[in-house]
C-alpha cells in the first residue's frame, strides 16, 4: 500500500453564526469568529492503493487534481461559506466542519483504483484539522 498527497489553496470568507441566536448572542458565543472575515485554506487529500506494475503510479496525478479542482476549488474558491454554498446553512463553518463537508464531497469522486486515506485542513499557518479514514493509520 502506497500513499500519495496532493495539495491545493484557496480562500473563502465566513462567518460563525448560529441562524436562532441574534448578532450580539453570536458574537458572545464565537467572538470575533462571528464576525466577517476570510482564511487562506490550505487542503491535503492523501489517497492510498497499490502501485500498477506497468505505469509505477497508484493513480495519474492529474485524475486527482481534476476530483479537487471540481469538488474543492470550484466550490469554495473565492466564495462566502455562509452565502454562497448550501453546506453551511444549519452548519458553522469551523474547520471541523469544513473538513467533515470536504471529505463527504471526495470520498466518492475519486478515481477507482484509489481510496481516501486522509485529508488535512489548515485555515491558517498554526491551526489545522485532520480527518482519518477509519481503518487508516494516523
Amino acid at each position: 500500500m502506497v500513499t500519495l498527497s496532493r495539495a491545493v489553496e484557496f480562500s473563502t470568507s465566513l462567518r460563525y453564526a448560529l441562524a436562532d441566536l441574534s448578532d450580539a448572542e453570536n458574537l458572545a458565543r464565537f467572538g470575533d469568529r462571528a464576525r466577517q472575515h476570510g482564511h487562506n485554506y490550505r487542503l491535503e487529500l492523501t489517497v492510498c492503493g497499490e502501485v500498477d506494475p506497468v505505469t509505477g503510479m497508484i493513480t495519474d496525478l492529474k485524475d486527482i487534481q481534476a476530483v479537487l479542482d471540481r469538488e474543492v476549488m470550484d466550490r469554495f474558491d473565492h466564495r462566502d461559506l455562509n452565502r454562497d454554498t448550501p453546506f453551511f446553512e444549519k452548519l458553522v463553518p469551523s474547520p471541523e466542519n469544513f473538513v467533515r463537508v470536504l471529505r463527504e464531497l471526495l470520498v466518492d469522486a475519486l478515481p477507482p483504483a484509489v481510496r481516501l486515506a486522509s485529508l488535512r485542513l489548515q485555515p491558517d499557518a498554526d491551526t489545522w484539522v485532520d480527518w482519518i479514514e477509519p481503518g487508516q493509520a494516523p
